[in-house]
């Protein structure tokens, strides 16, 4: 069996993200990694020791992982988007407007064709959701 898991990079805010998205999508973390105290503290600033190095969240039996990428080297996430797929419509606009909240609104949140609620966004954070509910 395979499974397919979200890596997302971040520009130095990652712990901050990652705890948004725990009380937004209702995620538990369950590692949170700095650079500092580990063997890549030696490639990155030590300003940098506090960034994430690595992250683990599970949300509904899902895993999200996530770090800071080294300074220099961060690049904005293109061609993709984290899609959110739930049955309820109200939780759906609910988490729709949370993660819209401070960021851009692609397509905003509304019955589609194939749909009850869809509504496509990029975070404050500068990820890119989808949130459909059939």
């Amino acid at each position: 069996r395979m499974q397919f898991s979200p890596y997302l990079m971040f520009n130095g805010d990652c712990a901050e993200a990652f705890k948004f998205y725990e009380q937004t999508l209702g995620g538990k973390i369950e590692a949170i990694m700095n650079f500092a105290g580990s063997p890549a503290a030696e490639h990155v600033p030590p300003e940098w020791g506090d960034k994430v190095l690595h992250a683990t969240m599970t949300i509904d039996g899902q895993v999200i992982m996530a770090s800071d990428a080294p300074p220099g080297q961060y690049a904005k996430p293109q061609g993709l988007s984290v899609s959110i797929a739930l049955n309820d419509r109200d939780k759906g606009e609910q988490i729709f407007n949370t993660l819209a909240e401070g960021g851009t609104v692609q397509m905003p949140f509304q019955k589609t064709f194939w749909a009850s609620g869809f509504g496509m966004c990029v975070d404050r954070f500068g990820i890119p959701w989808m949130v459909n509910c059939e």
